[in-house]
């Protein structure tokens, strides 16, 4: 398939690009210097783009097979600024700190009897509220990212959205849905924080 100017291979045994890729890969925020971490990068699709416009970009996943295309993708489209890495969200990179964070998690809702038995299954699974995968890394993202930096992430209607804005807000970022799209049965929406810095925090403090 072909996305924007990236071809982009396909494999059964991972999540292809979809509506929610696409809002999150035609609206990232990047400055030309910055250092990008994306959680779960699936085809590599995501961390392409944002290797077009950032300084270097680190893409990790949980699936052996997703990250086997996704090498095959950056070869195919000529990358050289992608390093891929193994591993559950920010295993890969203990004391590494970015700019910017991306993550298209797995927010659909399942029980039992949704779960897949393959590791396709990692790109849906989130668990009996949506929220298996996105508790733990709201918890951890912080302490990954340089005062000002953002994180950039998929929800949907599905799952909570606003607990998710409220965690971040208690995590000290500004946070706002940058793009949604909706369909007849959930809207997608893209959230985006930013961490505010030391200075601004106290100027805020001293407003009250």
């Amino acid at each position: 398939m072909k996305i924007e100017n990236f071809k982009i291979e396909t494999d059964p045994k991972v999540y292809e690009p979809s509506d929610d890729s696409y809002l999150l890969t035609e609206n990232l925020m990047i400055q030309k210097g910055d250092e990008v971490l994306e959680i779960g990068t699936g085809s590599g699709i995501v961390a392409i783009k944002a290797s077009s416009l950032a300084k270097s970009v680190i893409a990790t996943d949980i699936n052996y097979d997703a990250l086997k295309l996704a090498e095959k993708n950056i070869r195919i489209n000529k990358i050289e600024n992608i390093k891929l890495s193994f591993g559950n969200l920010f295993e890969p990179v203990q004391n590494k700190k970015f700019d910017l964070i991306l993550f298209n998690p797995p927010y659909l809702p399942t029980d039992k009897n949704d779960i897949l038995e393959d590791s396709l299954n990692y790109a849906f699974d989130g668990g009996i509220d949506g929220m298996k995968i996105i508790d733990p890394f709201l918890n951890q993202v912080k302490s990954h990212l340089k005062f000002g930096g953002k994180v950039q992430m998929i929800q949907s209607s599905l799952s909570n959205i606003q607990e998710t804005i409220n965690k971040l807000e208690k995590e000290g970022f500004e946070v706002e849905v940058t793009a949604k799209e909706r369909f007849f049965f959930e809207e997608i929406v893209l959230i985006t924080g930013t961490l505010r810095n030391r200075h601004q925090k106290s100027i805020n403090e001293n407003k009250h």
